[in-house]
């Protein structure tokens, strides 16, 4: 995560906020037949944001659905699926998942996971070109931004339940001398699942485990974060309990692998640690194995209702 705040953040969390694509924008594009090919076009932005919440069609693309950004360069794809190190790793692009063609408007991608996928390319506006997907009737639209003018901790903390969600565990590794003694004391451990209904956490009172795969989890129920007014980097974290009180907190972000979290009832400051770093690529780990015991692939959930494509299938 970059921690340099850009004067750039409030025109971006503006386009993030207020972009809209109406029907009649989408039928009627920028200028579908470009002076410039669309391998000009694709490079003309080093980034490109996946502006999730505007996706039309029933259907989904995985590698676009958990991405934020894509990159197109000499031919290799890159995504940044992670929070962890958003801004950071490689370069800013994040990491190569794959290589593309691109041709009179068509763009072929062979992602290194989900193979093949093929998409009609079409400009909306100047810095938002629309990929539609003809084999599941799906457009996806991205906004196109250069590296330095692209506000990464604005994305980071819009979307922190993710950042949550990107290390198997989060040890307690330290707890303020001032406070009253409360219940929290005792959990040791917190694990926020990735898959289902995105909002399901753990809690352990297991002591000093190495493998984080090897915590026993005694509790379970499920978490929310929201926002703190005129505050962007201070959010609050709500653990709901099954059987038991709500826990609030105050969460605030040390780095990409810790974490602080103020209970307000007890006046105690914890830190949380990440363990076991998960790098998002599909639905499987770096060692192949299923994300947090479920066959649910982490993804961005569109907050927006499913509408239909109005885009008109051309290769069927």
């Amino acid at each position: 995560m970059k921690t340099i705040k850009l004067f750039f953040g409030f025109a971006l969390s503006t386009l993030l906020l207020t972009s809209c694509y109406t029907e009649e924008v989408i039928v009627n594009d920028f200028d579908n037949q470009s002076a410039i090919s669309l391998n000009q076009l694709l490079g003309s932005y080093e980034l490109w944001y996946v502006d999730i919440n505007q996706t039309l069609g029933p259907g989904e693309t995985p590698f676009l659905q958990i991405a934020f950004t894509v990159s197109f360069r000499n031919g290799v794809v890159y995504a940044n699926n992670n929070l962890v190190g958003f801004g950071n790793q490689g370069n800013g692009f994040g990491v190569d998942v794959g290589t593309y063609d691109a041709y009179n408007m068509i763009l072929d991608i062979y992602h290194d996971i989900d193979g093949y996928e093929t998409f009609d390319v079409y400009q909306i506006d100047n810095n938002t070109i629309e990929l539609y997907n003809p084999f599941n009737d799906t457009s996806y639209f991205l906004n196109g931004y250069q590296r330095q003018n692209f506000d990464y901790d604005y994305v980071f903390y819009d979307n922190i339940h993710y950042f949550l969600q990107e290390y198997e565990a989060w040890e307690k590794t330290y707890t303020s001398e001032m406070g009253v003694l409360n219940e929290f004391d005792s959990e040791n451990y917190l694990q926020f699942l990735a898959g289902g209904n995105d909002s399901e956490f753990r809690s352990s009172q297991d002591v000093n485990i190495g493998n984080p795969y090897n915590i026993y989890w005694d509790y379970s129920g499920v978490y929310g974060v929201g926002n703190m007014s005129n505050n962007m980097y201070l959010k609050t974290l709500t653990l709901d309990y099954d059987f038991f009180d709500n826990e609030f907190f105050e969460l605030s972000v040390i780095n990409d692998q810790r974490i602080q979290l103020y209970h307000p009832t007890s006046d105690t400051i914890y830190e949380f640690t990440g363990r076991g770093y998960i790098q998002f690529l599909r639905e499987t780990d770096a060692q192949g194995r299923n994300l947090k015991g479920t066959n649910e692939l982490k993804k961005r959930k569109q907050k927006t209702a499913k509408k239909d494509n109005p885009r008109v299938n051309t290769r069927s």
